[in-house]
C-alpha cells in the first residue's frame, strides 16, 4: 500500500541589521535575512515564485512578488534543503516580514509554503 502524498515545506529564517548599507539619518534601515527551505514532505517540489509582505513600524506595507528566489527556482527532493540570503530596506528601525512560496510538486500539484512572520529590528531597539 502506497503511503499518502504529503506536500510539506518548512521555512526557517534568520535576520540581521546591516549598518554599512543603512542610513539612519535618512530613514533607511537595511536588513539581511537568510532563509532555509526544507522539503519535509514525501514528494519532490520546485519553488516557482515568492510573495513577501513587508511592514514597517508606521504600518506601511510593501508587497513583493516574483519568480524564484535569488535568480533560482530550486527543486527539492524529500529531506533536501535550500538556503539563500537576501535583503530588505524599510523606513523605520523595526518592522516585520512574512509571506509564502508557490511550489509545484513533481506530480504537477501546486501548493503554498508559508513563510512565518519574523522581525526586522536594529540592535537594542526591542527588548
Amino acid at each position: 500500500m502506497d503511503q499518502p502524498k504529503r506536500y510539506e515545506i518548512s521555512v526557517t529564517t534568520q535576520c540581521r541589521f546591516v549598518p554599512e548599507q543603512s542610513d539612519v539619518e535618512e530613514g533607511r534601515y537595511v536588513f539581511a535575512y537568510t532563509i532555509r527551505i526544507r522539503n519535509t514532505g514525501n514528494v519532490g517540489a520546485r519553488l516557482l515564485s515568492r510573495h513577501w509582505i513587508i511592514t514597517d513600524a508606521n504600518d506601511h506595507v510593501h508587497e513583493v512578488r516574483g519568480e524564484g528566489v535569488v535568480g533560482e527556482q530550486p527543486f527539492l527532493e524529500p529531506a533536501e534543503q535550500f538556503e539563500y540570503t537576501s535583503g530588505a530596506a524599510i523606513l523605520t528601525p523595526v518592522g516585520t516580514m512574512r509571506g509564502s512560496y508557490r511550489m509545484e510538486a513533481e506530480d504537477g500539484v501546486t501548493f503554498e509554503a508559508s513563510i512565518p512572520e519574523f522581525v526586522l529590528s536594529m540592535p537594542r531597539v526591542l527588548h
